[in-house]
């Protein structure tokens, strides 16, 4: 969903931001963002105003100031209620003062009350978190900054009904950023690489473990700035021991040492290079609005790939959403060539064309759906969207994790971190981000590599300690692990040892009936000038872990007690608490009426969206957008509002009970006004059938509109339709074969197959050996052309590749070597049979 984001005035105007300040700090796989924005407000009158931005989802925000003017404010931790309730009296009273609150929804959004700025007066907000770093499938090291720190901007004379705002030019973008990164690391930096332009990376020491980076001059902050860190031996088990806080309560969190292990289980060759040959393979496509153009259609060759990839003898089903989802067949099919094909013609007329981003309803069907007996449930999510309900979406995978395991793809920029970890976490699987120039099929075959290996089951940790000390896990069990894949456990460390003393702790598993352990021996000295970063990342975790256990509801008031006393303690926000600050300004009452401006989370003033664009999806890359516009409290004005004729709005209107005013307020073509929730202000006006009247005029209205609608999106559909046959004609030759393959694995001797090989039918023809059947002279030539010409691609083609070689095997034909000769030959190759697996 859309974010609002940026200090706003009463008339929608943004608070100028004169400037953006990020300094980054990583330390191994851990990261630290201090993050300065500079404002002015030009208002003749004060200003309260609020600031919605998203952050990592597992981020732990630990330090927020603000300066106005000269004064500097520090933020401090409270329970919600009492900070808002300190905030709203700090205001009443002539104060100036500052709240910043997780969002209740999702754990990535923030928003910051600012009250007030005065007329001409200057803001500087720092705000500083903490985060993990995630493995990408090239072994990257993931940083993200949302470029919602650059509130979208909105040209002059934007106003009105239309409110989407392309992009605005680099010209015009009035404020600087300074963004710099330093990293460090036990093990040499390879590189780092961006989306971004960089100036070239300095290195500060001579065995290259610490290094300097920063944004090449120019940049705009015009979308998510992403770093990729490499590490050489990035593999390497690591722990570090950090001291407690000499100033803490004896005995807390805060007070004893915290120990953050960093793991990558080593699993036997036999097991990595072998594959499962059943499973049911559920594929949840989003398909909103913001899916379309080059997402869409990338969607559809990752969802080819995945088909061609999959096993003889499991079952699968494809689910598309948007406002309302589809799927392909009602219920888990086989997988064979006929329900290959099937599915294949539906996917090759995907378009994004749902609406919305609403996953809640047909992740409900999958998991109504009962499982498969022998055929473990793999589920794979794709979305570049975010959900308002982020926390019921993931509790809902979390319920579910006994009976299938989840894979998440974020795809673009603006897709909820949140979202995507939990998910993964949650469903015991693997979470993957495709932003920027990314290719998603790599990411997504990594993923059905490590779906289509066998679970570890049994995992468990035990810590071999000295006497003296005793061990408190505050990181949830381990759930999944996958090769090559970090697991990280936090742990309390509570009573003295000498600094000379050693630790281990110890994973255990079974992998296809087979035990196995990986053990770490570690050092208990704690490491200098860690800044509690350790400490905080643990309290994250466990905050985390207490907030998404049992007592979701807070029934159980002593975790709602334990989340807040840890929340305070460590000085990290949670669901339950508030960051705030207030400046005592001698009690002077501030001069002339306070411009009291709120960003309601579901306002949709003056907000027009296309047939296809819902307004959870107006985010593209590149592209800034006011997606919500922000009604006064006080009059609650719908005038203006349209919203996506597919789109049901229950549930997101918050018109004024006391006028209960939905002039021009457009519900969805399909919404029967009869079942508007909201009344009219009183019973007399009931009496008067006004309320009655204006329903049937709008009902009537919407009925003609959506005519129209519907020709257009037909239309549109028959283009979209046209267009997917012209890019099915044009794509790259190596979809072009993958296309060709059978269910089984073998390729056909097609007319189609020379041309996606570069050769004629007539050299193909001429070149098989006499004796060669050709099925079996297709599959080779296919599988010499991949392994001498596509090596680059291998981890795209390498699952199918390794079905086709299974398949010639099953042959048993006497001429596949003489095959193999020939096809090297024809296709200037020179691959040995041992390289195909034969």
């Amino acid at each position: 969903m859309v974010r609002a984001c940026g200090l706003l005035t009463a008339q929608k105007e943004p608070v100028p931001l004169k400037s953006i300040e990020v300094e980054l700090e990583v330390r191994d796989h851990v990261a630290t963002v201090v993050s300065t924005l500079n404002y002015e407000n030009k208002e003749d009158k004060p200003l309260e105003a609020v600031f919605v931005f998203p952050l990592p989802g597992d981020a732990a925000v630990c330090h927020f100031n603000a300066k106005i003017g000269q004064t500097q404010i520090v933020a401090e931790v409270k329970e919600k209620q009492k900070a808002r309730e300190e905030y709203d009296d700090a205001l009443s009273s002539g104060q100036q003062a500052f709240l910043l609150e997780e969002s209740l929804q999702s754990p990535d959004i923030f928003s910051l009350s600012v009250g007030s700025l005065p007329p001409g007066e200057s803001a500087s907000i720092r705000l500083e978190y903490v985060t993990e770093l995630a493995v990408q499938a090239d072994d990257g090291l993931r940083f993200c900054l949302p470029a919602v720190f650059n509130p979208r901007y909105q040209p002059q004379g934007s106003e009105g009904a239309g409110v989407q705002v392309t992009s605005v030019p680099a010209s015009l973008v009035p404020y600087s950023l300074s963004f710099s990164a330093r990293v460090s690391s036990p093990r040499p930096i390879s590189k780092v690489e961006s989306n971004c332009s960089l100036d070239p990376l300095q290195y500060l020491n001579t065995d290259q473990t610490q290094a300097t980076v920063k944004l090449a001059a120019g940049h705009k902050f015009d979308r998510d700035v992403e770093l990729l860190i490499y590490y050489k031996d990035a593999h390497q088990p690591t722990a570090v021991v950090e001291a407690g806080q000499v100033s803490a309560e004896p005995g807390s969190l805060m007070a004893d040492s915290v120990v953050m292990v960093s793991l990558y289980p080593e699993f036997p060759q036999s097991v990595t290079s072998s594959v499962a040959s059943c499973g049911e393979f559920v594929l949840l496509m989003d398909r909103s609005g913001s899916m379309s153009n080059t997402r869409i259609s990338s969607a559809r060759d990752t969802l080819l790939l995945l088909l061609k990839s999959l096993p003889m003898g499991c079952y699968f089903n494809i689910y598309s959403f948007g406002s309302r989802y589809e799927h392909i067949f009602p219920k888990s099919v086989e997988y064979s060539q006929q329900t290959m094909e099937e599915a294949l013609k539906t996917v090759v007329q995907m378009e994004a064309n749902l609406g919305g981003t609403e996953m809640l309803q047909p992740l409900k069907h999958i998991y109504s759906q009962p499982c498969i007996p022998n055929q473990p449930r793999q589920l794979f999510v794709f979305t570049d969207g975010e959900v308002w309900d982020t926390k019921e979406v993931i509790d809902l995978v979390k319920k579910n994790s006994d009976s299938h395991r989840c894979f998440s793809f974020g795809i673009g920029e603006g897709a909820s971190s949140a979202l995507i970890n939990g998910m993964a976490k949650e469903g015991g699987g693997h979470a993957q981000f495709i932003t920027g120039t990314d290719r998603m099929q790599p990411k997504v075959m990594q993923s059905l590599r490590f779906a289509l290996q066998l679970a570890v089951v049994d995992i468990s940790v035990t810590w071999d300690l000295p006497k003296e000390v005793s061990v408190t896990v505050l990181s949830p069990p381990i759930t999944a692990l996958f090769p090559g894949q970090r697991s990280l456990i936090y742990a309390q460390l509570s009573g003295q040892s000498s600094e000379a003393a050693e630790g281990c702790v110890t994973v255990k598993y079974s992998l296809a009936g087979h035990p196995s352990e990986n053990q770490l021996h570690f050092s208990l000295r704690p490491a200098e000038d860690t800044g509690l970063t350790v400490h905080k990342l643990g309290a994250r975790t466990l905050i985390h872990s207490l907030e998404e256990g049992e007592h979701r509801g807070w029934q159980d008031t002593k975790v709602k007690e334990k989340v807040v006393q840890l929340s305070v303690q460590s000085g990290i926000s949670s669901s339950l608490t508030a960051f705030i600050a207030v400046f005592n300004n001698n009690g002077e009452a501030i001069q002339g009426p306070l411009l009291h401006k709120n960003i309601l989370k579901h306002d949709y003033v003056d907000c027009t969206l296309s047939p296809y664009q819902d307004y959870e999806d107006l985010q593209e890359p590149s592209v800034l957008t006011m997606g919500y516009m922000y009604a006064d409290q006080e009059s609650y004005d719908y005038v203006g509002c349209t919203l996506n004729p597919y789109q049901n709005c229950e549930g997101y209107m918050d018109a004024d009970q006391e006028s209960g005013d939905y002039m021009d307020c457009a519900l969805p073509l399909d919404q029967d006004y009869e079942t508007c929730s909201y009344k009219p202000r009183n019973k007399s006006d009931s009496k008067t059938g006004v309320f009655t009247q204006m329903k049937k005029i709008l009902s009537d209205f919407w009925k003609s509109c959506k005519t129209v609608a519907d020709g257009a999106l037909k239309s549109v559909s028959e283009g979209n339709a046209r267009s997917s046959v012209s890019e099915q004609q044009t794509r790259d030759p190596l979809l072009q074969l993958v296309s060709l393959q059978e269910a089984t694995g073998k390729w056909l001797l097609d007319p189609a197959l020379p041309t996606a090989l570069g050769k004629t039918n007539e050299e193909v023809e001429k070149s098989k050996p006499v004796l060669a059947n050709k099925e079996i002279w297709a599959t080779i030539l296919a599988l010499i052309w991949l392994h001498g010409l596509k090596m680059d691609s291998k981890n795209e083609w390498d699952l199918l590749a390794m079905k086709a070689a299974s398949w010639l095997r099953a042959q048993n034909a006497p001429w596949v070597t003489e095959c193999v000769e020939a096809a090297n030959l024809l296709l200037g190759c020179s691959v040995m049979k041992e390289a195909l697996g034969l």
